[in-house]
């Protein structure tokens, strides 16, 4: 009798287990994960390129660039330049007359030859990954032809002054109609009379125009003005320049 209890106790309590499910493990939830966004870089409030004409002859221009930030703000070098003859082509980035490419590094310069003298032209920069510049980078002009030369002459000196003849030479291959000579001073010097010449005082800088009778020069012709200086120490001879 008592086992038949037993077993009956056995079977109930099996039973039980397996309708109140004690005997199975609660099922563990799966965490979600949401990815974090992906920050928006704040870029300073700066143009990431710059770039200026350090030299300019009569068929070169050397511009100097500057990367002022870097990634993802800033450009990557090397920097590619072109040369518009237009602003209008600068801005669209089209029809350039030159193309040189940088060095690696983030301040440099690249230099154009074979230009034509005498011209302004527009710049702009792209970076090794293809962006560019929204705006031009800026302008440059090369110089012009030597159309004349000028030469001066110290004619009589003293203790505090000197008179001075200019001679101006047309060496190109075009009538002058007008000249101008322009030099700088070492010293004291101070121009007191000018005569075949109009003068544009400037302190230590100087530039003669010609007259009203003597503008126009033939090829290979020469006209003069004369100075009049007064100075503490008489120079040794004047480096002029000479322009149409």
């Amino acid at each position: 009798m008592r086992r038949i209890f037993l077993a009956l106790t056995t079977i109930a309590m099996t039973g039980w287990a397996a309708t109140t499910g004690v005997a199975q493990a609660a099922p563990t939830p799966t965490p979600s994960v949401t990815a974090a966004p992906t920050p928006t870089p704040v870029c300073p409030p700066v143009t990431p390129i710059g770039g200026r004409v350090s030299v300019a002859t009569t068929t070169s221009l050397t511009i100097d660039y500057f990367i002022a930030v870097s990634p993802p703000c800033g450009y990557r070098p090397p920097i590619t330049v072109r040369l518009f003859t237009s602003r209008e082509d600068a801005f669209a980035w089209q029809n350039p007359v030159a193309e040189t490419v940088s060095g690696p590094e983030r301040d440099g310069s690249v230099t154009f030859e074979r230009l034509t003298p005498d011209t302004e032209y527009w710049f702009g920069f792209r970076d090794s990954d293809g962006r560019w510049e929204p705006y031009y980078g800026g302008t440059g002009r090369t110089t012009a032809l030597a159309s004349c030369r000028a030469t001066a002459t110290i004619d009589s000196r003293w203790g505090t002054g000197f008179v001075a003849t200019v001679t101006v030479r047309n060496v190109g291959a075009q009538p002058l109609d007008q000249w101008r000579v322009s030099w700088r001073w070492a010293g004291d010097e101070r121009i007191q009379a000018v005569w075949g010449g109009i003068v544009d005082p400037a302190g230590t800088d100087v530039v003669v125009r010609n007259a009203p009778y003597n503008g126009t020069v033939a090829p290979d012709g020469t006209t003069t003005f004369g100075l009049l200086v007064t100075t503490s120490t008489t120079p040794a001879g004047l480096t002029l320049n000479c322009a149409r």
